[in-house]
């Protein structure tokens, strides 16, 4: 990942994809936004913060320098970025500042020359917004569609980690793979006993 662009399909857009696809920031941000809305919309939203800030990627210094009220209605504009746009603006910035503050803005720098799987778990999960779950999720994106592949990524990314799993958006490369993961969850809400309408990831 940085100059060697990956195809990804978690939008379902070409240009959000490709965003997505070459920009470690935009991956990141794409994963936060993923809760209680489609992940569509979810990896679409880096896109769109990059559009309404007048370009073709995200910054993490410019993001972090924003005033917030700023940001946030930047997220509210129709078509809102997230269900919660107010909260999840927040949440954007404050993980923009977390990577100024320990990584001078460059989130690759997470997974770039990161000795074993454990460690970057450790990084993804000391994020802002990033709990055990969506850690292990990402985790797994990166090595299975990033070629970010630590010794030991597999372990840490737990069963998202799993050849020939269909869990999470770490296995979504097309529409099938898509309607395979939505298949599992609905099956495992079930098994939870929530309902299929039930919100969250």
């Amino acid at each position: 990942m940085g100059n060697m662009t990956t195809r990804v399909c978690l939008a379902q857009q070409p240009e959000a994809d490709a965003l997505i696809g070459r920009s470690p920031l935009a991956a990141l941000v794409g994963m936060l936004l993923d809760q209680q809305v489609p992940m569509e919309r979810a990896f679409a939203g880096p896109y769109t913060i990059a559009r309404r800030l007048g370009g073709d990627d995200l910054d993490a210094h410019r993001i972090a320098a924003l005033d917030p009220e700023e940001f946030a209605a930047l997220f509210s504009a129709k078509p809102a970025v997230h269900r919660f746009p107010g909260s999840m603006a927040k949440r954007v910035q404050e993980l923009c500042r977390y990577l100024v503050e320990h990584h001078d803005g460059d989130a690759e720098a997470l997974w770039r020359d990161v000795p074993s799987g454990a460690e970057l778990f450790r990084r993804l999960h000391a994020l802002p917004g990033f709990g055990e779950q969506k850690a292990r999720i990402f985790l797994a994106l990166l090595g299975k569609q990033f070629g970010v592949t630590p010794e030991g990524w597999r372990e840490a990314a737990g069963p998202y980690g799993e050849e020939g799993a269909h869990r999470s958006v770490a296995d979504i490369t097309g529409p099938d793979s898509l309607a395979m993961v939505r298949e599992f969850k609905q099956r495992a809400k079930k098994a939870a006993g929530e309902s299929p309408g039930t919100p969250g990831r």
